[in-house]
């Protein structure tokens, strides 16, 4: 039987050098079989300001910590590291390639929510894991699922994010037996993992809220230049390459 690993890490940065400082995860064994993770971590990388700013842990808390090698949740990821189970993130580019800079190799099979979300939920102007929190309502079933695991929940904090995620995960479970019936939706929600998104509408930027369609027939001139000088995700870049021929 498949096993999920839900998880997220809180880190010193997003810049290369950065590491791992904390990392909160639900491992679902069975629907009433949960272990819950929710550890800090040292780390010879300083915490930058702005991560501070984001969530709130500064050297100070973690200065007597052990380093991510040695929790427990370190041990376990590395134990359930096989294709038919399941690693589970908000954006798992990141946090993957955060384990990864501690030596984990994955042998998971791989779900990422904001690329589901973005297949499943394509109207919705942002899949950000907090705007979807309140656009979907989750956040009216997230004290009762809290209580029941015995987490307490803070936005930016790992297993607060953990927590919204796995809420989450259940609406676009729905979602995916809705819009693909007859499949096994974990397998389908792999497969829209590895499947990048057109994207419809501009986010930022001098046309935010355009058509991008619009804008590749108006100015592909921008188009262009946003390809060639902004870091763009794989949405993006798929999208821009798409108009642009």
């Amino acid at each position: 039987m498949a096993e999920y690993v839900l998880f997220d890490t809180e880190t010193t940065g997003n810049q290369e050098e950065d590491r791992i400082i904390q990392v909160g995860a639900l491992v679902v064994h069975a629907k009433d079989n949960i272990e819950v993770f929710d550890e800090l971590c040292s780390s010879t990388v300083p915490i930058s300001i702005e991560a501070m700013e984001v969530h709130n842990i500064t050297p100070e808390i973690i200065a007597n910590k052990a380093p991510f090698s040695k929790t427990k949740f370190a041990q376990k990821i590395n134990e359930l590291n096989q294709k038919e189970n399941y690693l589970i993130a908000h954006n798992i580019s990141f946090d993957l390639g955060m384990l990864e800079k501690e030596g984990f190799v994955n042998h998971y099979t791989l779900i990422d929510t904001v690329r589901c979300a973005k297949h499943l939920l394509p109207n919705s102007p942002y899949h950000r894991l907090q705007y979807l929190r309140y656009s979907l309502g989750l956040y009216k079933k997230e004290q009762e699922e809290a209580d029941k695991l015995g987490i307490t929940v803070k936005a930016h904090d790992a297993i607060g994010d953990v927590l919204i995620m796995k809420l989450l995960l259940s609406k676009l479970v729905a979602l995916t037996q809705e819009n693909f019936p007859g499949v096994n939706p974990m397998q389908k929600m792999a497969e829209l993992t590895q499947t990048p998104v057109m994207m419809k509408i501009f986010k930022f930027g001098k046309y935010k809220d355009r058509d991008i369609e619009e804008i590749a027939m108006e100015d592909p001139g921008y188009l262009k230049w946003m390809r060639k000088n902004l870091e763009l995700d794989e949405d993006m870049m798929f999208t821009l390459d798409h108009y642009l021929g």
